[in-house]
């Protein structure tokens, strides 16, 4: 076992110097999950090409670094042994991070097979005041009564407890969906800069983190295109000025 995760971690090592040797004139940065130096990969969803995201050695996309920077930060000198914490749609490489960091560590979707919870964040099954921590990102723009999924995440966290909470920024106001997208992942929703106005009636302080909350090095901006929307596979995507957009993550205390 020991034997095949050294290889795993050797073939990204690989993959990442590979990519760096291919991309030796592309700006250079450093990746705040798993400290690689070098160049980042552009990715290419439909909503349009986005430069600089991907680290090539951990997969961490701009998201990712700056919720793992937040989170850091947030925590720092903090003994979360005690702690117990949901983490709804849990990505890989947080999964590991998280369940080290807290002492009870669980997770929840309403439709991934390998999770601890199998649940519907407009309805959640869990007691008041359950949990001290609470991760979602990038969760409620899939979910049609998000008002009633944030007061949710509210009732169940402790007093003094923590929810990060980010979604995608895409427009300077929020455009609500008539139905759900599927060219975005099925979201129901553009978020907007005036998105995190949901949570200050709920939650007792809202402290927001942007992309230049933290050092250039860790590329945590959104470089992408929006001049060109809408388009046929965002139609209500608004039009935006500029090719580099900050990225927001919201940390909500009870």
């Amino acid at each position: 076992m020991k034997l095949k995760y050294n290889l795993r971690i050797s073939s990204a090592k690989v993959k990442s110097y590979i990519f760096f040797l291919c991309h030796l004139n592309k700006e250079r940065f450093r990746c705040a999950v798993c400290n690689y130096k070098g160049p980042f990969e552009d990715v290419a969803p439909p909503t349009g090409t986005r430069k600089h995201a991907k680290c090539p050695q951990c997969n961490a996309l701009e998201r990712h670094r700056i919720q793992y920077l937040v989170v850091n930060k947030i925590l720092n000198n903090v003994d979360t042994s005690s702690s117990k914490m949901l983490h709804f749609a849990p990505e890989s490489f947080f999964r590991d991070f998280f369940s080290k960091r807290f002492g009870q560590y669980e997770t929840a979707d309403i439709s991934m097979q390998d999770v601890d919870h199998r649940v519907d964040l407009q309805e959640l099954p869990f007691k008041s005041e359950s949990y001290d921590f609470i991760f979602a990102s990038h969760v409620l723009e899939h979910i049609s009564n998000d008002r009633k999924a944030i007061s949710e995440i509210r009732r169940i966290l402790k007093p003094n407890g923590i929810a990060i909470l980010p979604v995608p920024i895409v427009s300077v106001k929020t455009i609500e969906y008539p139905k759900p997208n599927p060219n975005e992942t099925y979201h129901v929703r553009a978020p907007g800069l005036d998105y995190f106005d949901r949570f200050d009636s709920l939650f007792t302080k809202v402290e927001k983190f942007n992309s230049n909350s933290f050092p250039a090095e860790y590329q945590l901006f959104i470089y992408e295109n929006r001049t060109q929307w809408p388009t046929t596979k965002c139609p209500l995507r608004p039009r935006m000025k500029g090719e580099k957009h900050i990225d927001i993550v919201p940390v909500c205390y009870a």
